[in-house]
């Protein structure tokens, strides 16, 4: 963040802490809106590609700053809207406020423990970082001259960029901070595809190969120029110097254990990820518990259509029969992205059964970058952009069909596409009457909880039509519970990757291709991996609570609309806000209103 940027919101927030002194018991909704708005003008300058991802082009033309001056700057900034917060009387907000007020609170709360964790230290691994930054031009919008040249001002900076990231880099190799090298060196290629002889073959140089006709030939070739001459004299250097430092200073670095408890303060560092990511006060050792509980119930309906298919042989035959069998695996990249289409198209017919309210926000599939795919997800969402100016999209790896079975192109549609990621974040862009921090703000145990939950909504549509794609959906869930189970034994307990790796090929139908990225995900991205096995159960909790309260009046479509309701959501908040709904509809139901004469 520039300097003035800096100095310019530190006048704003002392001059909001002058009106919330004199007036903010009068009018302590406007002062928390002032504050929710001043935030997330922040948020925006220090997070410039989000604020382009989301359509808000003031900040184009720069990258983050990654310095370890702005780095303690947002924490400062942190800490005075946290004081700002506390300012305002938070009994005298509106109820739906409140919510916004304890959501803002435990946001800001929680960038200060990442801070305090030094999680600043790792800016990149195999899943994404500055290494894969050329793949944001795919996602970003390039319709006016002034977008060009914007990204051209990114590429002429991108030296600067760099060199902070190999900085930090730097400090966590001096402090002990570093990835474990089995994660790193799947890094390694990721650099290289940056390191191009003929700067067009760069994903930097992506949006010049089609520009809009609406442009000029004269500054199209103009811009070209320029973006070809910033590759080659910023980008492919910047990822030398990336090399350099990575072969000759990190690799040798890096951590021979797995364990985040490894870490310096390792073992209270992972229970702040457990909570984290969950939104909960569960510990490591009760979200394991709660994984071995859950694979054993759902080992039990995957050998009953082992069963119901007559297979002879024992369970972990079976699964190897679905991993090599050719009859469930495209050859061919094209056909297993059609089928992807297809399913798709499939899906949303049946969704006017499940919900009242549907986004007006269209979606599609799109294929996962080359760059990214080896080391990457079967698929992932992306959301659309706040201004409407980018539909909702489900990316899916192409990367060795082979190893990509037929039998779960049903239930992974479901989790990324609709009714899952792609359903909700359109519903939460769309939410106009919530502050923007909520509209696009992301709780992963509520975002993956319900994706999760969606692929049981996809079983009970009928969409799992043969006893093997039943069977795949089956094993995605016990893939969501085995994570509880391998992400605290590697982190908590000091599983081996071969041991990880051991537990989810006995357990779930996942090809070798994807349990290996897999588990180098989970030791990569403690944590996160819990929060979608959690946040499912919690809301099957929740629904089956509904349906005992309300009895024959229970709507499952009602239902599904309120948990979208309120957008992303920590469980607890979540929890508070569905038992006041059941409330109300038990209300409802025993004081119906009269009928109109």
């Amino acid at each position: 963040m520039k300097l003035l940027e800096t100095a310019a919101l530190a006048l704003m927030l002392a001059a909001f802490s002058t009106e919330a002194g004199a007036g903010a018991a009068a009018a302590p909704d406007a002062a928390l809106h002032r504050l929710f708005h001043a935030e997330w003008d922040r948020a925006m300058r220090e997070d410039p590609l989000t604020a382009s991802d989301l359509g808000d082009r003031r900040f184009n033309a720069l990258w983050p700053d990654r310095s370890l001056a702005a780095i303690a700057r947002a924490a400062g900034e942190d800490r005075a809207a946290l004081a700002a917060l506390a300012r305002i009387d938070r009994a005298a907000l509106s109820p739906a406020d409140q919510v916004s007020y304890d959501m803002f609170r435990w946001q800001r709360e929680d960038s200060l423990d990442s801070h305090h964790f030094r999680e600043y230290l790792f800016p990149l691994n195999q899943l994404g970082g500055i290494q894969t930054a050329g793949d944001y031009a795919e996602s970003l919008r390039f319709a006016k001259l002034r977008d060009f040249e914007d990204w051209v001002k990114r590429l002429q900076s991108f030296g600067a960029y760099m060199d902070q990231t190999i900085e930090l880099l730097r400090m966590g190799v001096r402090l002990g901070y570093t990835l474990p090298r089995v994660v790193a060196e799947r890094i390694r290629p990721q650099i290289d595809m940056n390191i191009v002889a003929d700067p067009t073959a760069s994903t930097f140089y992506a949006p010049f190969k089609a520009m809009p006709t609406g442009i000029d030939a004269g500054s199209a070739a103009r811009l070209r120029a320029a973006a070809r001459q910033a590759i080659l004299a910023e980008v492919i250097p910047s990822f030398e110097r990336l090399r350099t430092f990575f072969d000759g200073t990190y690799l040798p670095h890096c951590r021979t254990t797995l364990a985040a408890s490894s870490l310096p303060d390792g073992r209270a560092y992972y229970a702040y990820l457990v909570r984290h990511f969950t939104t909960t006060d569960l510990t490591p050792d009760q979200v394991h518990q709660i994984g071995l509980r859950q694979v054993a119930q759902i080992h039990l309906q995957m050998q009953a259509i082992v069963q119901q298919l007559g297979f002879h042989g024992s369970f972990a035959d079976f699964l190897r029969f679905l991993r090599t069998d050719p009859r469930f695996h495209y050859s061919n990249p094209q056909d297993l992205l059609e089928a992807y289409k297809a399913e798709a198209k499939t899906i949303d017919p049946l969704l006017v059964d499940e919900f009242h309210k549907l986004p007006r926000i269209p979606w599609g599939i799109k294929v996962i970058p080359a760059d990214q795919a080896p080391n990457t997800y079967p698929a992932y969402s992306y959301p659309p952009a706040a201004d409407g100016s980018r539909a909702a999209y489900m990316y899916v790896n192409l990367y060795k069909p082979e190893t990509r079975p037929k039998y779960e192109i049903p239930v992974l549609t479901c989790h990324e596409g609709r009714p899952g990621h792609a359903l909700q974040l359109s519903l939460a862009t769309e939410m106009t009457g919530l502050p923007r921090f909520r509209r696009f703000g992301y709780y992963n145990a509520y975002g993956e909880g319900w994706a999760l939950y969606s692929e049981k909504l996809c079983g009970e549509m009928g969409l799992y039509r043969t006893p093997y794609e039943k069977f795949g959906a089956l094993s995605y869930q016990s893939w969501r519970a085995a994570r509880l189970v391998v992400d605290t034994g590697i982190h908590m307990d000091g599983w081996t990757r071969r041991r990880a790796v051991d537990y989810l090929r006995a357990n779930t139908a996942l090809t070798d291709q994807n349990i290996d990225t897999e588990v180098d995900r989970y030791i990569a991205w403690p944590g996160q991996s819990l929060s979608y096995m959690i946040g499912e159960l919690t809301i099957l909790k929740l629904r089956r609570t509904a349906r005992a309260r309300l009895g024959r009046h229970f709507d499952i479509k009602a239902f599904n609309d309120e948990i979208l309701a309120g957008g992303t959501l920590p469980m607890t908040v979540l929890s508070n806000a569905v038992g006041q709904w059941i409330a109300r509809q038990s209300q409802s139901i025993a004081n119906p209103e009269p009928a109109a004469q």
